[in-house]
């Protein structure tokens, strides 16, 4: 382009304006986002507190958690501060240098005052001419060239006319583009130096901080776990699907998160040498002579040893073991839902006839049964009540005894001058104490509904039918029960006759359960769902006379592969057996509105003209009623597909005094079959209930017909008897059979030729065509 050119920034203008609008960008979010706030305590929610000792020593601890926050905070502030006070510099800056190239005035550079004669302004020329040249002590170039430029704009008439038309002596300047970056960059002393900054930055900083990033992230899985614990997490729920709780905490106590090598803040100190072998000496049952790995290590042996600690409420060395108890306390949340979803995944393997041992529901409720246990402190053993404060054995037996108070709902509607008179024990800040916490605790209404989505009648479940259960939840307090005896109690899940307790044999390489226990335990067989084919349950569940418990255990082994086998097929043929009812009714409506309509027309004598359209008002009715409600589904699933995209992970706070952060509710919620021991649908973790949340479980309805009974599970990973259950009667239909005659399907010989004649037309003509269009003139002439 012509007059235009492009040169660095020999002044520094353009590149003080680069600087002061990228730090400018940085500066106003960085603000708003960084700077330490304070957060402001609403004095109603610190009454609504609870004052006893664990909660006390918790909101101490977790104050206390950062030791350099205030220092934190204190460079955050200063680093702030700094950079808006550079931001106001290079702004002062900036506006000098507008101020110098927007006002050149030649009487103010050369000192004389306005319409000197040219007598004057030579003399003053002369006179700065001395002083300001540049071979002078006191010289200055960029001042001089000022001055000449000034002095020519007054004593030469062209260069007047130049200032006076167009502010500058020299006249219109041509267009110039420059680069906002200072001169020097390009110059040949210091390129060694630019290329070196730009090689440390691009070559060198930046892969070690990606690469840095990158090997971080791929150990661990979306939900903050390290990949190898989830891989010995499948391995373990495989080897042994039948597992107890016991063997789910030393498998939780195995995992690599608190190991020194994969984790930076696990702590080892030559005084563990002293206090793990103290602290595993009064705990029994630890099974601490297993030599099977990764169980025998001793990080495994320590993290082991400290969560049976936790769950006995035994005290620990606050300056050693307690450190550790609330680093593994803190990381247990997030393992145990890894090992919830590991095993549920192992399950639908098992279903899809991917792996050969099926895992059976307890095995995952055992590991549901232990989040409340570590998130409170309690064993399984332990009561319910004993998670308010200030609740002792002894006293929780005297309510037991004396009001017969066996859950917290109970001791929740009883009266308040008799609830003070059963805990009469306790002090009046004791007190005050548990009837804040028990206010606090949660009251779900557990609620459900079953339809079959996308068919003419939702409320018919056929053999093979996607079945969709939308669990509602509704969350309220517990104080809401205070005083109302009338209020029904929430039913508990029962737990089956097989605790889980077999799971511990030599499947794993335990040494606790001898060879008889072994071999029965081997001998046991899985019981199949009772929509299996009888048969196969016959066939598979009887092992032969003289088999060998080897054998036996190959033979159940067998039975639970049959068994999910089933189930894979039934899963597979759920959309086809949907469809097929789908397409039969629909043709089934259409024919009764063809015969209706064929009725109508062919009877002439009949004057039924209002009736018939009487009866299409009420179709176009219906059919507008039929719009609407699927137009309101149809926004329904918009609206619950956006919650699940949006969903957070805040609910109500928990009181747990002896976990180390601060707990939010969460739930779990699922289907199985308690006759067969199986789950039905994945556990949905529920993390956002504040006051109703709505889920959808979606499971294959049986393959045969029949009345079923499933149960719908509600379980809490935060508190001891939250959990509900709620019995899914499942009265499942034949689906109805695909139509092969209709009298719409019967074409008369009269319009099967027509419809040939009419197929044989073609739209372009021929030369035959034209042939034959002129021999039937010719003989019609």
């Amino acid at each position: 382009m012509g007059g235009q050119k492009f040169q660095y920034d020999e002044s520094g203008g353009t590149f003080f304006y680069f600087i002061l609008s990228f730090l400018a960008l940085i500066l106003v979010p960085t603000t708003f986002y960084f700077w330490p706030r304070k957060k402001k305590e609403d004095p109603t929610t610190k009454d609504e507190n609870c004052n006893c000792e664990g909660c006390v020593r918790k909101r101490i601890t977790m104050e206390h958690s950062d030791p350099y926050k205030g220092t934190k905070e204190l460079l955050v502030k200063l680093s702030i501060v700094a950079g808006w006070a550079l931001l106001a510099f290079l702004t002062y800056k900036v506006s000098q240098f507008d101020y110098e190239m927007s006002n050149f005035d030649p009487y103010e550079i050369l000192g004389v005052p306005l319409g000197s004669s040219q007598k004057d302004i030579k003399k003053a020329y002369r006179t700065l001419s001395v002083i300001l040249h540049p071979d002078k002590e006191t010289g200055d170039e960029k001042a001089f060239m000022k001055l000449t430029k000034a002095y020519q704009a007054l004593t030469d008439d062209e260069a007047r006319k130049n200032w006076e038309k167009y502010g500058n002596p020299d006249g219109p300047g041509a267009t110039s583009f420059g680069i906002a970056l200072p001169s020097w960059i390009v110059e040949k002393e210091n390129s060694v130096w630019v290329l070196g900054l730009y090689a440390l930055v691009f070559m060198v900083a930046m892969p070690t901080v990606v690469g840095t990033w990158w090997y971080r992230s791929i150990r661990y899985s979306g939900d903050k776990v390290l990949l190898d614990t989830t891989n010995m997490y499948w391995y373990f729920f495989h080897k042994t699907p039948h597992m107890a709780v016991k063997r789910v905490i030393m498998i939780l106590a195995a995992s690599f998160e608190f190991e020194k090598r994969h984790n930076n803040q696990v702590i080892e100190r030559p005084s563990d040498n002293v206090e793990v072998p103290a602290l595993i000496r009064e705990l029994p049952y630890l099974n601490e002579k297993c030599k099977e790995l990764p169980f025998a290590r001793s990080y495994s042996l320590k993290a082991r040893a400290i969560l049976h600690a936790h769950l006995s409420r035994l005290p620990l060395n606050p300056l050693t073991l307690e450190v550790d108890r609330q680093l593994i306390v803190r990381k247990c949340p997030y393992l145990i839902q890894e090992m919830v979803s590991c095993v549920s995944h192992l399950i639908m393997l098992a279903y899809a006839r991917k792996i050969q041992r099926l895992p059976s529901i307890e095995t995952i409720e055992n590991c549901m049964k232990l989040s409340p246990m570590v998130i409170q402190g309690l064993r399984e053993s332990e009561h319910p009540l004993m998670q308010l404060p200030h609740m002792t054995k002894e006293l929780r037996a005297h309510l037991a005894r004396k009001n017969n108070t066996r859950n917290l709902q109970q001791l929740a509607q009883m009266k308040p001058e008799q609830r003070r008179s059963a805990l009469r024990s306790l002090s009046d800040d004791q007190y005050s104490n548990v009837v804040k916490v028990l206010g606090h605790l949660p009251l779900i209404d557990f609620s459900m509904k079953c339809e079959v989505v996308d068919d003419e009648n939702s409320n018919v479940v056929t053999a093979g039918a996607i079945v969709t259960v939308t669990v509602e939840l509704v969350r309220r307090s517990m104080s809401e029960l205070f005083g109302d005896s009338t209020a029904k109690e929430k039913q508990g899940i029962t737990e089956s006759n097989e605790n889980g307790d077999t799971g511990e044999g030599d499947a794993d390489g335990e040494e606790g359960a001898t060879d008889d226990q072994r071999q029965q335990q081997e001998v046991k067989v899985k019981k199949p769902p009772g929509w299996q084919p009888k048969s196969s349950k016959a066939h598979k569940s009887k092992p032969k006379a003289g088999v060998k418990p080897h054998n036996r255990k190959l033979a159940a082994a067998a039975a639970a592969a049959a068994a999910a086998s089933a189930a894979a097929a039934a899963a597979a043929a759920a959309a086809a057996a949907a469809q097929t009812a789908a397409a039969a009714s629909g043709e089934k409506t259409k024919s009764s509105k063809g015969e209706r309509k064929t009725q109508a027309g062919g009877d002439e004598d009949n004057s039924a003209d209002e009736d018939s359209g009487a009866e299409s008002d009420n179709d176009v009715s219906e059919a507008a009623a039929d719009d609407d409600d699927e137009w309101e589904k149809f926004q329904q699933k918009i609206n619950k597909r956006e919650k699940l995209e949006g969903r957070s992970k805040v609910s109500h706070p928990v009181h747990s005094p002896l976990f180390p952060e601060e707990k939010h509710e969460y739930w779990w919620t699922y289907i199985c079959d308690r006759k067969s021991h199986t789950l039905l649908t994945v556990p949905y973790h529920v993390t956002n209930l504040i006051h109703r949340e709505e889920v959808q479980l979606k499971f294959t309805a049986p393959k045969w017909a029949g009345m079923y009974v499933f149960t719908v599970c509600l379980r809490s990973d935060s508190y001891i008897g939250m959990d509900q259950q709620l019995d899914l009667k499942l009265d499942v239909k034949d689906p109805a059979a695909i139509p092969t005659e209709h009298p719409q399907w019967d074409i008369s010989e009269s319009e099967s030729d027509h419809d040939e004649m009419q197929a044989n037309d073609s739209e372009f003509t021929t030369d035959s065509s034209d042939g034959e269009d002129e021999e039937t003139r010719k003989r019609a002439d």
